[in-house]
């Protein structure tokens, strides 16, 4: 596969930019030296337990769940992993994305080369040789619930590993073992422990929910410049951002939205034409930006923490610890997370509500302080922005009904031996589609406050002029009706690829600065 020049250790820390970096941009992953000495070890504590015999040991020589009392005779101990592997494969719906399974595969290499599952380093190598190779899982979307992890998901990967199950080839969909064949490398075979191994934890859930959190950070650092781009256009006051106000009340993301509302709405024209003027206070959705982004970015923040951990955590069971027991616990469950997936699911539809009302008040003449009705040149005969406000209140909806939080939400399964669950799957994929919808509304606003500023005649802020001007690269004027679609499409991918964000923060490298994300 052709890629990033980046390599991933697994074993050593894995960072959300490095998990990016394997999932987007086909970075390589090797297995590290520490790893594979951890692997080493761990392997060695079961094998020494298998040869003593004695009590049944969980993940070993039992069933598993609710079935974990059967114990399983030796010779039949290989057979178990692969029926475990087979019928856990109960996902269904539409597969994962590319990028999503690419970072399942690279979490669960991480799982296990931190030496808490008793694998051989041959296990983290082969999932290893598949992912840099290309060789992609099919795995459906719907069927977790969070614990013990993500069981039918890691199950539909495992499944080619060792043979069976669908892949993605280059664009081409083979079977398991078609799939190893079109590499040159034969499926692996199982041995005890290391089917559990590859199914328990919260490798699903975390992989598209940090994939989606990374996403909402930009979004919620675009809403920043999206924010000052209506600002201008709507001839809103920046004294609110005065450090003096914000700092009397210092909470960490409203300093840092103020700051980076200040950089861009700085010496603004259109600002300037209307120092004198009568109008004493501006709409929440302009004055409030501080407060609602920052809030945004600060949920955002605590989420980032929680995956921080989590990207580097054993969330096996059991574990074989440093001592040599193998333990049953929880790390399997993905509460943790679900929750903060939610918290940031919530956080975007904040964002994405804001931006709605800002839009509103630009179409609506008699808020938008002398703009045309709808912005359109010909109002009647034309009508301008009408009908993609009504677009932004449909999506803007449409987020609020999926932001119920999942992690709140609890069925039990197993015959009840795993009597509470996270639904951690759930706030992962919710918080990705909410911020595709988040998407759509920001690219509106863009769209939207750009013709605002064009007919109000006068330069706006540094900031805002260069975000103004990227976006006209893509997005021509509305000299006259017509359909906007295609505007809203290139103004999105302007968004969602950063380059909004880069052209206003003058960052030529396209990356997100500390203080425009909110992470300094």
């Amino acid at each position: 596969m052709s890629g990033s020049t980046v390599v991933v250790a697994v074993g050593e820390p894995v960072t959300i930019e490095g998990l990016g970096a394997v999932a987007r941009h086909e970075a390589r992953a090797v297995l590290s030296d520490t790893g594979r000495a951890a692997l080493e070890r761990a392997r060695g504590f079961v094998e020494a337990r298998l040869a003593a015999g004695g009590a049944p040991t969980y993940g070993l020589d039992t069933g598993f769940g609710a079935l974990a009392e059967v114990r399983i005779p030796g010779p039949e101990l290989a057979t178990l992993q692969k029926n475990l592997i087979r019928s856990h494969a109960a996902g269904v719906g539409d597969p994962l994305s590319r990028e999503a399974v690419r970072a399942m595969m690279l979490l669960r290499a991480q799982v296990l080369a931190l030496g808490y599952s008793g694998v051989r380093p041959l296990v983290v190598e082969h999932l290893i040789a598949l992912l840099n190779a290309g060789v992609h899982p099919v795995i459906p979307g719907l069927g977790s619930v969070g614990a013990s992890g993500d069981l039918a998901p890691l199950a539909h990967l495992a499944l080619v590993l060792i043979g069976e199950g669908r892949a993605e080839v280059h664009d081409e969909i083979l079977s398991g073992l078609e799939a190893h064949r079109k590499i040159g490398l034969e499926p692996l075979e199982l041995l005890p422990k290391e089917g559990l191994a590859l199914i328990n934890g919260t490798a699903a859930m975390l992989a598209v929910g940090t994939l989606a959190l990374e996403a909402a950070e930009l979004l919620v650092a675009s809403a920043d410049v999206t924010g000052a781009m209506s600002l201008e256009a709507l001839r809103g006051s920046v004294k609110p951002f005065d450090p003096a106000v914000i700092g009397a009340r210092p909470h960490v993301g409203a300093l840092a939205v103020a700051a980076h509302l200040r950089a861009l709405l700085e010496d603004s024209q259109i600002v300037a034409s209307h120092a004198d003027c009568n109008e004493v206070q501006d709409a929440y959705s302009l004055r409030c930006m501080p407060q609602v982004h920052g809030s945004a970015r600060e949920l955002l923040r605590y989420a980032r923490g929680v995956v921080e951990v989590e990207l580097n955590a054993a969330t096996d069971n059991p574990l074989v610890l440093p001592d040599g027991r193998i333990q049953s616990g929880g790390n399997f469950h993905g509460q943790p997370v679900a929750a903060a997936f939610d918290v940031a699911m919530m956080a975007l539809v904040d964002i994405a509500s804001m931006s709605e009302r800002r839009i509103a008040y630009l179409v609506d003449a008699s808020r938008s302080r002398g703009l045309p009705p709808f912005l359109a040149g010909r109002s009647g005969l034309e009508s301008g922005f009408m009908m993609v406000q009504v677009t932004a209140a449909a999506l803007v909806a449409e987020a609020r009904a999926m932001a119920v939080p999942r992690s709140m939400d609890s069925i039990p399964t197993s015959a009840d031996r795993e009597d509470h669950v996270s639904m951690g799957m759930g706030s992962a994929r919710a918080l990705a589609e909410v911020g595709k919808l988040a998407s759509w509304v920001l690219a509106i606003e863009a769209v939207v406050a750009a013709q605002g500023i064009d007919l109000r005649g006068l330069p706006p802020g540094r900031g805002v002029t260069r975000a103004h001007a990227s976006l006209r690269v893509l997005v021509p004027p509305m000299t006259g009706d017509r359909s906007p679609e295609a505007d809203l499409i290139a103004a999105r991918e302007l968004i969602t690829n950063g380059g909004l964000l880069a052209a206003a923060d003058r960052d030529p490298n396209g990356s997100i600065s500390q203080v425009a994300a909110g992470r300094g």
